[in-house]
């Protein structure tokens, strides 16, 4: 039932993620969500972050940003650390996962998203053909419609947790 959600991994973080294993297994292209999978709601682009993402240049990826926030939040951001985006994504609409690949270069199939929700990032990447990790949220303090959808993650991530043999 609840299959659609699960994710293909499930990580601490963003910046925990082996990238240098994903470039050798064959992946070209990540795409990212940015607020609480990247860095704390609103916040800006930090010197880790800016570290992590000049790490992915050298490594070989093309990375996007696909974010449901608008272009004065999402843009300044990507510029920061010299990513694409594209801005109100209307994830889990599967349409603007693609257009992330085609802007980046890549086939969905070469293509991992990282993310930190489950009823958007996830399950429109899973619904788009692209490889998903969910990390766990940066930062407690989120809009209340996201704390919301967080009770009904935990039930989601239960199962998951679950049927991959794993506890927390």
């Amino acid at each position: 039932m609840f299959r659609s959600f699960f994710p293909d991994e499930y990580l601490d973080s963003a910046y925990v993620i082996n990238y240098e294993k994903l470039y050798k297994e064959g992946y070209r292209g990540l795409l990212f969500d940015i607020d609480n999978t990247i860095v704390p709601h609103g916040a800006p682009a930090d010197e880790r972050t800016k570290k992590l993402f000049e790490r992915l240049r050298k490594i070989g990826f093309q990375y996007c940003f696909v974010s449901n926030n608008q272009k004065p939040r999402v843009e300044p951001f990507a510029r920061a650390v010299e990513g694409n985006f594209i801005e109100n994504a209307h994830k889990p609409a599967v349409k603007n996962y693609r257009k992330a690949c085609r802007v980046i270069g890549t086939d969905p199939d070469r293509t991992i998203f990282v993310g930190d929700q489950l009823f958007t990032d996830i399950y429109g990447a899973k619904r788009a053909g692209i490889r998903t990790i969910l990390v766990k949220p940066i930062h407690p303090k989120e809009e209340i419609q996201i704390v919301l959808k967080r009770y009904l993650e935990k039930i989601v991530l239960h199962f998951y947790q679950k049927e991959e043999g794993k506890n927390s």
